[in-house]
């Protein structure tokens, strides 16, 4: 199993450092258009090996794809990150271009791969690889709800001050501030509703405080958070590589899917060792798909701003 990862700044080096961890892959590949940076990663990742007491070979690159040869799943996390203040949206402008020619050279020496997007806008950006690429909608799959669903499960366990190995629960719609939708009806303790445990105005604090943890950590940290988008990229790779059939909320190309078309937005798939396996239609309520439906028309807007850039 060879992986690629395209990015080597804090989430595509944490990215790296799960994946080598997990030690399911035999080969783990950074590159960065900075010279020498993705090979001081990898160099340093390495010197961890016998410390952490994984076999993984991790190799560094300064923007030779052909170091990528042959890779089966590559991670784009190229692009600029967020500042305080800055939205996801601001940044099409210039991720989009980086997004689309990276995403064209990994399929020059990699036809085959299964391609997995983190740059923001998240959503906007996995709809501008299909568009670009071609790709089967089961080979492009966009990071963002495992992670928004990780911060989920986070502020749940610390309402209920439980262990967040009790705690189960999932976020859907785009990966943006507004546009997530925590399901707290569907959150379970040990199978056990959420609601049974907290009051409505203690999950409504749960819910908002996950719809803005990613801006919360940026004005914390000053730009984008690494450590958790790192572990979510990881735990996808991992349940491709070694087909585990997890279900994992992802941005997903929706070709009538609950009732949306034309988009990618965050919905539950069974990945496996073909990418996205099957899309998971939830029951949800009216209200829930209200919200859903309002996600993807602002997913759609950022979507348009790709036609106007011409790209």
């Amino acid at each position: 199993m060879k992986v690629t990862v395209v990015g080597a700044g804090a989430v595509g080096a944490s990215c790296a450092e799960y994946i080598a961890m997990k030690n399911f892959a035999s080969e783990v590949v950074i590159l960065d258009i900075k010279e020498n940076f993705a090979e001081g990663k990898a160099m340093d990742l390495m010197q961890t090996a016998s410390l952490n007491s994984f076999d993984t070979k991790i190799i560094g690159s300064t923007n030779d794809y052909k170091k990528t040869v042959d890779s089966e799943i590559a991670v784009i996390t190229s692009g600029i990150p967020r500042k305080p203040g800055m939205t996801r949206e601001e940044l099409i402008g210039i991720n989009a271009g980086i997004v689309k020619s990276v995403a064209e050279q990994l399929l020059k020496f990699s036809p085959e791969v299964i391609l997995i997007i983190v740059s923001n806008p998240m959503d906007t950006m996995t709809y501008l690889t299909h568009t670009v690429t071609g790709l089967p909608k089961n080979r492009i799959i966009g990071m963002g709800g495992a992670l928004d669903s990780a911060r989920f499960k986070y502020r749940i366990s610390e309402a209920l001050a439980c262990p967040i190995s009790d705690v189960d629960g999932m976020v859907i719609g785009g990966h943006s501030d507004k546009g997530m939708i925590p399901l707290t009806r569907l959150a379970t303790r040990n199978s056990v509703r959420v609601s049974e445990f907290l009051s409505e105005d203690r999950l409504l604090k749960v819910l908002n405080d996950t719809k803005v943890g990613g801006a919360t950590l940026t004005s914390m940290l000053g730009t984008s958070a690494w450590y958790a988008p790192g572990a979510a990229v990881s735990s996808l790779v991992h349940a491709i590589a070694c087909d585990q059939k997890k279900i994992f909320p992802c941005s997903s190309f929706l070709d009538g899917e609950y009732g949306l078309s034309d988009l990618c937005i965050g919905v539950p798939v069974v990945l496996g060792r073909n990418g996205i396996e099957e899309i998971v239609e939830v029951d949800l309520t009216k209200k829930e798909l209200l919200s859903l439906k309002e996600s993807a028309d602002a997913v759609k807007k950022t979507n348009d701003l790709l036609l106007e850039l011409s790209i």
